[in-house]
């Protein structure tokens, strides 16, 4: 098997407030950010960035904050993102934001429109009443129409997202007409993972029957190469290659002071080694799938969320103890 490589380093802080608590939070989002103050993570991510871009010039370095993109000085924000060459200074996540009327979203707009944002995604649960359900706000469907309209009025391209499962696969069909008619320019289809609060999303994980809900039209989608049924990915002759990794390099406040004194690639070099120390703890995946898995199994996973999975049991059932590189609220890896 390859080595792994590491391709890319995020820098990111988490920071800002998300105004909504989604059922399947990647970040498990309690109310409370574990970042470091914004202007001290800008400091230490300049130095980072100049250190590792010396280090490791084919390594791609980028730097971002969350949770949300409610940043209270967002304009200020975007041109930080902007000098420091991230790419979210052209792409905006509109997830979580706070509750605006229409001449709110209209100012929102235009700002970004005049600082450069080229795109904007928004994640969409299902239809009214049960997308704000899942988000866990009263109100954010209704936010998201107007961001959407907003948006389109300012001449900023928008696209759209559907985590698709047992319990909204039948809004499916009328929301990916709506999202289209609100002028969305793609409408993605899309698995929830079992990360963060993800994993109480397992009883309703679609299933290759489910499929049948939905028309032709929006059946398409979803990628039926990255999504397949669990039975599909264990007939296959070697699913997994995992042969590269992002580094995740997450300012907490309970970190900050210690990165302050560090250099930058003495960090990553040690989060590279609770990567490795994490994933030699399991089984490749052939062994988990003699273990764990179903041949007949119908429920739909990317490749690495059902390695996920299976490691997951396998944690459970051996009492693992491990550093938890997957979490993306602290500092971790992310391998493909």
């Amino acid at each position: 098997m390859k080595a792994i490589q590491t391709q890319s380093i995020m820098i990111q802080n988490l920071c800002t407030p998300c105004f909504n608590r989604c059922r399947y939070c990647l970040l498990s989002w309690d109310g409370k950010p574990v970042g470091t103050a914004w202007e001290r993570g800008v400091v230490l991510a300049e130095r980072y960035i100049s250190e590792l871009r010396a280090a490791r010039p084919g390594v791609n370095v980028s730097y971002a904050f969350g949770y949300s993109m409610e940043h209270p000085e967002l304009r200020k924000a975007i041109q930080t993102l902007r000098r420091l060459g991230s790419p979210t200074a052209e792409f905006l996540q509109c997830d979580g934001m706070a509750m605006r009327d229409e001449g709110q979203c209209r100012e929102l707009m235009q700002m970004l429109k005049a600082e450069g944002i080229k795109n904007l995604n928004f994640t969409v649960y299902g239809l009214k009443d049960y997308h704000d359900r899942f988000a866990g706000r009263i109100g954010d469907y209704d936010l998201l129409l107007r961001m959407m309209n907003a948006a389109d009025q300012a001449g900023i391209s928008f696209d759209s997202g559907i985590p698709i499962t047992k319990e909204n696969v039948r809004q499916t069909d009328e929301l990916v007409g709506l999202l289209k008619h609100a002028g969305s320019r793609s409408v993605t289809l899309f698995i929830p993972h079992e990360e963060g609060r993800g994993k109480t999303l397992n009883p309703i994980r679609l299933e290759q029957d489910d499929l049948t809900a939905l028309s032709p039209e929006s059946s398409g989608l979803l990628n039926r190469t990255i999504y397949r049924t669990e039975s599909e990915w264990l007939s296959c002759a070697d699913p997994v290659q995992e042969t590269n990794r992002m580094i995740l390099l997450s300012f907490r406040s309970d970190n900050v002071d210690r990165y302050e004194t560090r250099s930058a690639i003495s960090v990553v070099e040690e989060i590279e080694a609770l990567d490795e120390a994490y994933h030699s703890a399991f089984p490749d995946f052939a062994e988990l799938a003699k273990e764990y898995g179903d041949a007949a199994g119908k429920r739909l996973y990317r490749i690495r969320d059902l390695h996920h999975h299976y490691r997951a049991l396998f944690a459970a059932d051996h009492n693992l103890e491990l550093y938890d590189v997957t979490d993306e609220r602290q500092s971790g890896s992310r391998r493909s």
